[in-house]
């Protein structure tokens, strides 16, 4: 894990919340690398916010997408297939780490480099707000749900809506 890496995605999200005008509040705490570590952090420090989850994909062709979606979700490949012509495949901690610089259980949503596209779950609009690891895995940051189309439109990475399953 590079720290000088991990620092600097970190202040590339807070120059992107300041860039859209975005509120948002931040939390120091013991490293969050899985859920379980989500949850008991979560508890003692009263977040209210959905947790998102990053998941980091892989395709054939060699391009890479993140799909961000929320953490109870599971990854829909046929969905994903359909939106991007190809089936995926979750990557692998050494090719997400290559590829983005993140620490596995910490993928970060923002500031990836323009050759990844991102997958919005768009279930993550219908929350009040939304949290993630700004890449320093010690650090939490949350904000508006409503204000994510702005951050997302803000990045040079394009951008793929899957759309909410409707059930009946």
């Amino acid at each position: 894990m590079n720290q000088e890496t991990l620092k600097d995605i970190f202040q590339r999200n807070v120059s992107l919340m300041k860039a859209c005008g975005v509120t948002y509040e931040q939390w120091q705490h013991e490293p969050i690398l899985d859920f379980d570590t989500d949850l008991r952090v979560g508890e003692r420090l009263g977040w209210t916010a959905m947790p998102t989850k990053s998941l980091f994909l892989r395709f054939k062709s060699g391009d890479f997408a993140l799909h961000l979606t929320h953490k109870n979700a599971r990854l829909d490949a046929k969905r994903v297939k359909a939106l991007m012509g190809q089936r995926p495949s979750i990557a692998s901690d050494d090719e997400m780490m290559a590829a983005i610089g993140c620490v596995p259980g910490a993928v970060c949503p923002f500031g990836l480099p323009e050759s990844i596209h991102v997958i919005l779950d768009e279930s993550l609009l219908t929350f009040e707000s939304l949290m993630y690891t700004p890449g320093l895995p010690e650090f939490t940051f949350a904000f508006p749900a409503a204000n994510l189309m702005a951050l997302l439109d803000a990045l040079p990475n394009r951008i793929l809506r899957l759309p909410v399953v409707e059930s009946h």
